[in-house]
């Protein structure tokens, strides 16, 4: 992932948010509509909002920090701006700029990763990569589509030139929530495909994958995209819960039971596992009686 795949990580392949009504044999199908990767409603924090792609140890404990307490990252990294220079004082631009990504500051946070890219060298073209889409995470958190694509499509560039494939599929990755979101779908089909061919086994392109197919009404190829994720990671509960709205969606209650069923096995205690619960208690629930027809006039 990128370096702030954070919060992206959980709330990008698993959160769902929004009414649920699932379809009934037969009948027609209703499904959520949440974001692609789940920012309409305020976040869940993730377990481990951010990887740790870097080897410079104060960004390392940066990630640490702010996946705990990103108050106190955000005061660490203001106390280091006031006394680092050179290196130290980019990593502390860095710093505050995770910290205030993960308290969802979203328009500090992307002058934050532009003022970070801007104090790496000019040679570091990987390094401005990340923080460029640093920026697109904000912009998009803000539902800045238009200047979150502008984001991506500049990191992208960056990613290529310091021949980064990997970091370029999952900038791509990235991209495809704000390309769905403009309406773009063919745009953001065609962003995660390269990403799916640069990170052949990351479940969470998958999971994505798997939700846009979703939500573009491509079961079939829905299903196939989750069950990947699924094989690459068999207990992410996330997977489960998107694998049941897809059997749902389908007109499988029975798969989809038991996709949620086991989500609630794998985390009884988790948000997912209560989501879990809800949903199967709506696919359990009698169709609502349609009102009766007006009476005609004679």
């Amino acid at each position: 992932m990128t370096i702030f795949a954070a919060l992206l990580s959980s709330t990008l392949a698993m959160a769902q948010v929004g009414p649920f009504t699932v379809p009934n044999p037969g009948g027609n199908a209703r499904v959520p509509k949440p974001a692609l990767e789940g920012r309409d409603a305020k976040p869940r924090p993730a377990q481990q909002p951010f990887q740790q792609p870097v080897t410079r140890p104060a960004l390392i404990n940066c990630y640490d920090l702010a996946a705990n307490d990103p108050v106190a990252a955000l005061s660490s990294a203001d106390e280091a701006l006031t006394v680092k220079t050179g290196a130290e004082r980019t990593d502390a631009l860095g710093c505050r700029a995770i910290a205030l990504l993960a308290l969802e500051r979203w328009s500090e946070a992307e002058t934050g990763f532009l003022a970070a890219r801007d104090a790496l060298d000019g040679e570091d073209a990987r390094g401005r990569a990340e923080y460029q889409a640093g920026a697109g995470i904000a912009a998009e958190g803000r539902a800045a589509y238009t200047t979150a694509i502008d984001h991506f499509t500049r990191a992208k560039a960056l990613a290529k030139q310091a021949e980064d494939a990997q970091l370029s599929g999952r900038i791509s990755r990235d991209s495809a929530a704000s390309l769905f979101k403009l309406g773009r779908k063919d745009d953001a089909a065609a962003a995660l495909a390269e990403a799916r061919a640069a990170l052949p086994v990351d479940p969470v392109t998958f999971t994505i994958s798997a939700r846009a197919a979703r939500l573009s009404n491509k079961l079939a190829q829905a299903q196939a995209f989750i069950e990947v994720a699924a094989r690459l990671d068999p207990l992410d509960v996330g997977i489960g819960l998107e694998a049941g709205l897809i059997a749902a969606m389908a007109g499988s209650g029975d798969a989809a039971r038991k996709s949620w069923q086991s989500v609630i096995a794998t985390a009884p205690q988790s948000a997912e596992a209560e989501q879990a619960k809800a949903w199967m208690a709506r696919l359990s629930a009698p169709a609502a009686t349609p009102p009766p027809a007006p009476a005609k006039a004679n």
